[in-house]
């Protein structure tokens, strides 16, 4: 199999059923810069929520294996997560820190304060396109702490590609939920 052939199935397990689903990274010496983007037929309880249910992540969020609480810091949470990122044969360890402000009503910002990564920093936005749709973006930066830059780059993309493409996942889950208990 060819690296090409690889890389569409790496790019093709990761995608959700949302529409305009992608994403993209951008290597810039050792630091990764991510963009995702997937609009998502769902209300914006439901994408806020998911979004933001920290304590549940691990249980839908791909390669996660522990995500939860442990402070607060005024309007911010602290929150802990363990897990991993895979790309083929190759798999880097995770275990970070992070600083989450939730600034409502469209943004979510993520600031490493410790951990297994050199950098990550970034965030969601959650923006109304209309007829019961929302676009989801998350960009940021991502460091890596050990990691060849090439390497580190497929890495990041398919992990993020999984993990958001879980998020996206989860979130039409919890909305078919809900609409099927409005009926």
């Amino acid at each position: 199999m060819n690296w090409r052939a690889i890389l569409l199935v790496v790019w093709a397990a990761g995608a959700g059923a949302a529409e305009d689903f992608s994403v993209e990274t951008t290597r810039r010496g050792t630091v990764v810069e991510v963009s995702a983007h997937a609009v998502i037929e769902a209300d914006y309880a439901t994408v806020w929520g998911t979004l933001t249910d920290y304590d549940h992540l691990a249980e839908f969020v791909p390669g996660m294996r522990a995500s939860r609480i442990v402070g607060r810091s005024g309007a911010d949470l602290i929150v802990e997560q363990r897990g991993e990122s895979r790309f083929l044969i190759f798999t880097f360890p995770l275990e970070v820190t992070v600083r989450a402000s939730a600034l409502p009503p469209d943004r979510i910002e993520v600031r490493l304060l410790k951990g297994s990564l050199k950098r990550l920093e970034g965030g969601y936005r959650v923006e109304s396109v209309g007829a019961g749709r929302i676009a989801l973006r998350w960009q940021g930066l991502v460091e890596p702490e050990s990691l060849p830059p090439l390497l580190g780059e497929l890495l990041m993309r398919a992990s993020i590609r999984d993990q958001f493409g879980g998020m996206v996942r989860e979130i039409e889950r919890r909305e078919a939920v809900r609409r099927e208990a409005a009926k």
